[in-house]
Formats: C-alpha cells, structure tokens, sequence
C-alpha cells in the first residue's frame, strides 16, 4: 500500500485503461483467426499486393522492400527448422525417425509456429506499407543491386536449409493425413 491508502500497482488511468480495452479486443478478433488458415493466407497476400503495387507505383522505397525481403527470409528460415536443432542438440541426442518398432515417433515441431509466423509476416508488411507514406525512408539505392544480392542470399540460405533438412532426415510439411498400407480390409479371400 502507498502513503494514500491504496495499492500503487492497480491504479490504472482512464488511458491505460482504454488501450488495455482496445488490446484486448484486437486479441479476440486475433484468436478467432486461429483455426481459418486459409483465409488468413489469403489476407496476408492481399495486404502483400497493395504493398507491392504501392512501391510499383512510386517507383521508390527499394531499400525498405529489400529489409522486408531480408526479415521474411529470415522468418522463412525460422519456419523451415525444428525447434530443437539436432546439430546443436548432438546426432544422437536430437529428434530422429524411428528405425525399429519399439522406437517412439517425434514429430516434427517448428521453430517459429505457423500462426506466428502469419502474423509476422503480415504484420511486417503492414509497417512496410505505412513507411511508404515518409520519404525519409525512400534512400536513393541502384534496385537490381539489391534484387540481386537478395536472390544470391536466398538461394545460399535455402540451399543451406535443404542440405539440413536432407542430413537429419526431416521434413517441415505434411500434406493430410498419413496413409498406412496395412491389411486389405475388402473382406475376400483367395482360398
């Protein structure tokens, strides 16, 4: 308790008070967009569209879009590789398909989860976007510079990620629901 008789920590301005509102609204709405994958992909390429016709249309802000390519690769990156890495981990102690049937199957958890890094990408090209409107940001830069040199990192990086995911046995995707190939269940048999 302070010296006026209540508790310091719990005395929150009106203002305070109006953004924790509003925070909390944002967060629902955020929460509801969890499980509608597909819609929020969506989104996330229409807000990338405006991004990329904008800076079409002014013909500037190159080193921005270069920044955000650097930031989503390195998203990319975080999306592409397990949480646990099984260089660092050691070979023997990282996670590993299971060879023999008493072995225990570890599924593959990312580094960054999907829904994070949605809202990473499409948060960072939201605050591209609204740099367009500072011509500070609009460096004077050589643009196939830059498209070049972001290419070059790309293709190194990703082929870097590929030789990773090919030596420890893994892969970032599935597509469904696993098929086994186990008893025909059609019910005859060849007497």
């Amino acid at each position: 308790m302070d010296g006026n008789g209540g508790d310091s920590g719990s005395v929150a301005t009106p203002v305070q008070q109006r953004a924790h509102e509003a925070w909390r609204i944002y967060q629902h709405y955020l929460d509801k967009t969890t499980p509608h994958a597909t819609y929020r992909w969506i989104g996330t390429l229409v807000v990338a569209l405006i991004y990329c016709l904008r800076v079409y249309y002014l013909q500037g802000f190159y080193i921005i879009a270069y920044g955000l390519g650097i930031y989503l690769l390195n998203l990319l990156i975080g999306f592409l590789s397990p949480l646990v890495d099984p260089e660092a981990a050691g070979v023997s102690d990282g996670p590993s398909l299971p060879t023999r049937g008493s072995d225990e199957f570890k599924p593959f958890i990312r580094r960054l989860p999907e829904f994070k890094f949605w809202y990473s990408m499409t948060k960072a090209f939201c605050i591209a976007f609204l740099m367009t409107f500072f011509s500070v940001f609009d460096v004077p830069v050589f643009w196939p510079i830059l498209l070049c040199y972001w290419i070059v990192l790309f293709v190194l990086t990703m082929r870097r990620q590929i030789s990773h995911m090919m030596k420890y046995k893994y892969i970032p995707f599935s597509f469904g629901k696993q098929k086994y190939g186990g008893r025909s269940t059609s019910g005859s048999r060849a007497d």
